[in-house]
This record gives C-alpha cells, structure tokens and sequence, in this order.
C-alpha cells in the first residue's frame, strides 16, 4: 500500500475533511498510476476521489473502540524517531 496514506481513525482530534480527500486522493492516484489525469480521464479521475473520500468518511465514522484517542503530537514524533532509525 501506499506509504503516504496516514491512519486517520481514532485521532484526537478527529479527522479533518482535508486529511480524508488527501488520503483518497492518494488512493486513487496509487490505483490509477497517475498523479495528475488528462483531460480526457480528468472526470473520472475526480468522481473517484469523490467517491473514496465519501466512503471513508462513512467508514471512519461508524468504526468504534474502546482505545483511547491517539494524539497526533506524539504519533508524528514516533514517525520521525523511526524514519530517523531506518534512514539515518
């Protein structure tokens, strides 16, 4: 999968608009294998992003644990701590 597609589910806070169409936007991009469409896959292209982002939305939603919320502060530094081990 994709390794720019970030976990969006059970984040204080939730999930903003924004996150959730970068996220489909990657999707798609990733399926797709283009980053930018013609002209002529162009609408295609956007009612994909539309739809997947519509989906996930729906899904992240009606998901529920009993694990606390994850702050983001603190999953970013563990991002940067294991990118620093694995890259140097």
């Amino acid at each position: 999968m994709c390794r720019n597609i970030k976990t969006l589910f059970n984040f204080d806070p939730p999930a903003s608009e924004d996150e959730i169409h970068a996220s489909a936007l990657q999707f798609v991009r990733k399926l797709s294998g283009f980053n930018k469409p013609s002209q002529a896959n162009e609408a295609a292209f956007e009612l994909a992003v539309k739809e997947v982002s519509e989906t996930a939305r729906r899904l992240l939603t009606s998901l529920h644990t009993h694990a606390p919320a994850r702050d983001r502060a603190i999953e970013a530094e563990k991002a940067k701590e294991r990118s620093r081990l694995r890259f140097g």
